[in-house]
Parts: C-alpha cells; structure tokens; sequence
C-alpha cells in the first residue's frame, strides 16, 4: 500500500525522485511565484528606501528610512485611511447582512416573481461602474422619495455597496443544498423564520460567510470611482482615491506612494490571513458539491 505522502505528490504531478523533470517543475514554480510576489517586493522595498527612484526597480530597501511614511502622514494619509475604515466596516455589514437575508428567501421560500427578483440583483454584477457612474451621482445627490443629499458623507459609499449579487448569488447557492430534512424537522418542532435563519441555517454557513467577507470585503475597499462621485472636498477621499491624487501633488514622490500603497495594502492582507481558512473551506465544500 502506498503511503499519504507518495500517493499527494503523483496526484500534483510530482516525482519523488530527483532527476530533470522534477528541477523544471521547481523552476517553473519559483518562476510563478516570483512573478505574483515581485510587486509587493517592490512596494516593501519603496516604502522603506530613502531614495526611490520609479525608473528602477528594488526588491530590498538599499537605504532604509521611514522618511516616506513621515510625509504620508503629514500628507493626511492617517486621515484617509480611517475614512476607509469607517467605510468598509459599515458597508461590509450591511452587505453581509442584506446577503443573507436575500439568499434566505431566495433559497429557502417560494413566491411569485421570485426569479425576476434574483435576475434583478444579478444585473448589479453585470453593468460597469462607469455605465452607471452619472444616474448614481444623481442619486446620491437627491436621494429618490427622501430628497436628501448624500454627497460628502460616507453613507453616499457604504448604501450603494450594500446590495452585491455575487454575495447573494453564492450565499443562495450554498443555502440550497442544505437539505430539506432539517428545515421540516425544525418547523414541526415550532421554530419560527428568524430562529430558523439564526440557529440553523447560519450555524451551517460559516465556510461561504468567510467567502462572502473577504470578497465584501476586497470589493469595496478598492473602490474608487463610487468614492470619487459621493466626495464634496478631497478629505472626504478614501485611500485608495487620495493615492491617486497625491501622484499629482509636486512634494509627493515615489517613496511616499509606495508608502501609501503599503498601508493601503495591510487591511486586505490581515483579513486574509484571518479568514483564509474559512474561505478555502468555502470554496472546496462548493467545488465538491459542483
């Protein structure tokens, strides 16, 4: 019988033995592997060099300083980046929230005009933000029924990003394959639609939820045109935005950018860390159903 270790390196096309075949699949790897972790080589080692010049590439600080995170500072970088914070915070919430909620009734209840709703949140995933970039500034700006202006809070972010039909696609597709045994079970024990939903189906999704948040989670915190169209003034920017403007800004050089890009870069890479666990379980326990 052969052993776990042999039968997982001949499923990725390994060989145990050393010889030719095996030296070009490492190459090829590090080769990979260089090519994905050569940018964020080179945003350490900008952030860090006191004299970084966008014309050469580093991948290890020569003369490190914090010189460039000094002058993002002064810069109001600190400043953006909570504005970020406070958006992705509330607008992961709320997106995670209408999510399951939506998937709920979507996956687990039956009514008329069911799928029109589904193909209604389906086409937030298909029409670019630059399509509807002019209607959304209108919206944002005299809110339909209320007649209030959003512009320059960081609800003109966190309402438009709370409905997204990737989250809702995924979470309603998950949600079906939970069998329909339980839910009958629990009914005629007299569970109610809110306890149902919170103590059975939830319990049962944490792998997708873990999907749904990273994704939430990575999809607003790049935005950028949204931010761009809700702002009143430049310290209404997010990250992201102010980055972009600070290229224009004459005391702002390459070192200070790559700061930015960094600090910019840590939320995301926390949260992965985090719920990278979670997010594979979701993906694999989804494949294997597929």
């Amino acid at each position: 019988m052969r052993d776990q270790g042999t039968r997982f390196d001949t499923a990725l096309g390994w060989s145990p033995r050393f010889g030719p075949a095996l030296v070009l699949r490492i190459a090829l790897c590090a080769l990979v592997l260089f090519i994905f972790a050569a940018p964020f080589l080179i945003i350490i080692s900008g952030a860090f060099n006191e004299t970084t010049d966008s014309t050469q590439v580093n991948v290890y600080p020569s003369d490190p300083t914090l010189l460039g995170f000094k002058i993002a500072a002064e810069k109001g970088i600190w400043g953006y980046f909570a504005t970020s914070l406070i958006i992705v915070g509330g607008g992961l919430l709320l997106q995670v929230t209408l999510s399951v909620l939506a998937a709920y009734a979507l996956s687990r209840q039956r009514f008329r005009g069911q799928l029109v709703v589904l193909m209604l949140f389906l086409l937030t995933m298909m029409l670019p933000e630059e399509v509807i970039a002019i209607p959304l500034a209108q919206v944002i700006a005299d809110l339909p029924l209320l007649g209030i202006s959003l512009k320059g809070s960081v609800l003109g972010v966190i309402l438009p990003v709370a409905i997204w039909g990737f989250s809702i696609l995924v979470m309603s597709e998950f949600m079906k394959e939970i069998p329909q045994e339980i839910e009958e079970a629990a009914r005629i024990d007299g569970v109610g639609e809110i306890r149902m939903l919170w103590t059975i189906v939830l319990p049962l999704c944490k792998p997708v939820l873990g999907v749904i948040t990273i994704f939430g989670f990575m999809m607003i915190w790049n935005q950028y045109l949204l931010p761009l169209i809700a702002a009143n003034e430049p310290s209404d920017y997010t990250l992201t935005v102010a980055l972009a403007f600070l290229r224009t800004d004459a005391d702002v050089g390459p070192g200070v950018l790559l700061a930015g890009a960094l600090i910019a870069l840590l939320p995301s890479l926390i949260v992965y860390l985090l719920m990278q666990k979670s997010m594979i379980r979701g993906i694999t326990s989804g494949a294997m159903k597929g």
